[in-house]
């Protein structure tokens, strides 16, 4: 591409952001880095380690470590990698380990898409597209328990709900980098969309930008 495009997607545990910021990276011709993944591949190392979780000197050696070539997306893609996730990336040492290979990331020459929950208000704050992708709780919830069971899980819609409700406040709620739609996000709720139909509004969005 001529002109270089950063989309920065963000939103919340199972709201299709993912999917999106993937079919943008094709269509677009985009490298593509899901941020999540570093998180829960630092998580899922200190699991292997049989460490304390909350040790978070040690979290951080693993964050500055960390080489996203080696991770393996059928093991972080696990519910307890996922729980244990939003407790490393509660940490300002883990993060600030990270921000430099995020932000690496985002300056390739033909630009990036990155997806994650503070791409649009730390990670790239001048990216010039950026969607906050949500959905309902329940819809959410629904889709998480399908993903999990289709891997083998066996849990209840409550069971996940419960873990989506904790995933999302610890989010939100941490001292640093909380989960947030950066003020000049375009919003794209996907409770109703089809995959298609969702990536048609984020292609529409960007386009729509890139037009300005």
């Amino acid at each position: 591409m001529s002109v270089r495009l950063v989309i920065a997607i963000d939103g919340p545990t199972a709201s299709g952001k993912g999917t999106i910021a993937r079919r943008l990276a094709a269509i677009y011709g985009l490298p593509y880095l899901d941020t999540g993944s570093l998180y829960r591949a630092v998580a899922l190392a200190r699991l292997e380690a049989g460490g304390a979780l909350d040790d978070e000197a040690a979290a951080e050696q693993a964050a500055a470590t960390l080489n996203p070539e080696t991770i393996d997306p059928a093991k972080i893609r696990s519910a307890e990698a996922g729980a244990a996730a939003s407790v490393v990336a509660a940490m300002p040492k883990v993060r600030a380990a990270l921000l430099k290979l995020q932000r690496e990331f985002a300056d390739f020459p033909s630009g990036a898409v990155l997806d994650g929950r503070d791409i649009g208000t730390v990670i790239c704050p001048g990216a010039p597209v950026k969607i906050y992708v949500t959905a309902s709780e329940d819809e959410r919830t629904r889709r998480r328990l399908n993903e999990l069971n289709a891997a083998g899980g066996v849990f209840s819609f409550d069971q996940v709900l419960a873990q989506v409700r904790a995933r999302d406040d610890r989010d939100q709620n941490r001292a640093v980098a909380p989960a947030r739609q950066a003020p000049d996000a375009h919003l794209l709720d996907t409770t109703l969309l089809s995959i298609e139909a969702a990536v048609e509004q984020a292609r529409a969005i960007v386009e729509k930008a890139m037009a300005h």
